[in-house]
């Protein structure tokens, strides 16, 4: 009688790839979208920086996981020995996400943006925050305090907190322009897609090791941060198919008028004064 078990372990590579294809693709509907409106109106430039920091954070945290014996041998003395989880998918997807992250946001430098969009203070402060705490880890690994692994998982928890937040400034701006135009909603279908099936492979994993410590000992890779994405990905959709159906950007048309009036007037608005209508 054919043993099935020995199925399981090819299933959770498919998943793993199948959630790699679909987080991978999930990024080019927005580039492709900017570059059919050759504008990036609609886009929170919070996002898009967060994006850029978050996954450069993550590309490291995967590389040295999957590469770095030192980095290896460090996460078995804290975790009896037991092997980390970290699979070639995830290295090609947190690299790829890194630089199609890197090249939307080269495209605002290109493209029609509103004079409003700009990166707010409170997400200067937590980039610069988390690149400050990054080098006081170095800091104390040279001193003979902290091991490799303990700036490793540094990273993962800059790329935790980004994920908590970046998707809240897209949501404000959602909100208040009453629109969804310039957000691809594609790239949030796949984003959930991925998102599942990321969570399906690490439960299949860490049952079929009978070691959860692939869910406990890597906290990049918790649940949690997979369904939290989610959440965000159902708010997205709501706001997409449901609250704002209506594809006209009322807020755009509004800004237009405004500024244009401005310019008649003589006078230039300056960005500070509008801030809190870009909100983060």
């Amino acid at each position: 009688m054919y043993n099935y078990d020995k199925l399981w372990p090819y299933i959770s590579s498919l998943i793993g790839w199948c959630y790699f294809l679909a987080w991978s693709f999930s990024f080019y509907p927005q580039a492709i979208l900017n570059w059919r409106r050759k504008s990036v109106q609609g886009l929170s430039m919070d996002f898009l920086y967060y994006n850029v920091v978050g996954f450069f954070c993550y590309s490291i945290f995967n590389l040295s996981f999957y590469f770095s014996k030192e980095i290896q041998d460090e996460y078995k003395q804290r975790n009896n020995s037991k092997e980390n989880l970290v699979r070639a998918n995830d290295v090609m997807f947190s690299v790829h996400a890194f630089l199609i992250s890197l090249f939307t946001l080269i495209q605002t430098f290109y493209y029609k943006k509103d004079y409003l969009q700009h990166v707010s203070r409170i997400a200067q402060y937590l980039i610069w925050t988390a690149i400050v705490g990054a080098a006081g880890m170095l800091f104390t690994i040279y001193t003979g305090h902290s091991m490799w692994i303990d700036l490793m998982y540094y990273l993962s928890y800059v790329k935790l907190m980004i994920s908590l937040v970046k998707y809240v400034p897209q949501v404000w701006i959602n909100f208040y322009r009453k629109s969804t135009v310039g957000w691809s909603i594609h790239n949030i279908l796949l984003d959930c897609t991925g998102g599942v099936l990321s969570n399906i492979q690490l439960l299949l994993d860490s049952y079929l090791s009978g070691d959860w410590s692939g869910v406990s000992g890597n906290p990049l890779y918790c649940s949690g941060l997979g369904l939290q994405s989610i959440a965000f990905d159902l708010v997205f959709i709501l706001q997409h198919y449901v609250f704002y159906r209506d594809r006209t950007d009322i807020y755009l048309h509004t800004v237009d008028e405004e500024r244009r009036r401005l310019i008649a007037e003589g006078r230039v608005p300056r960005a500070e004064d509008e801030e809190s209508r870009n909100f983060l």
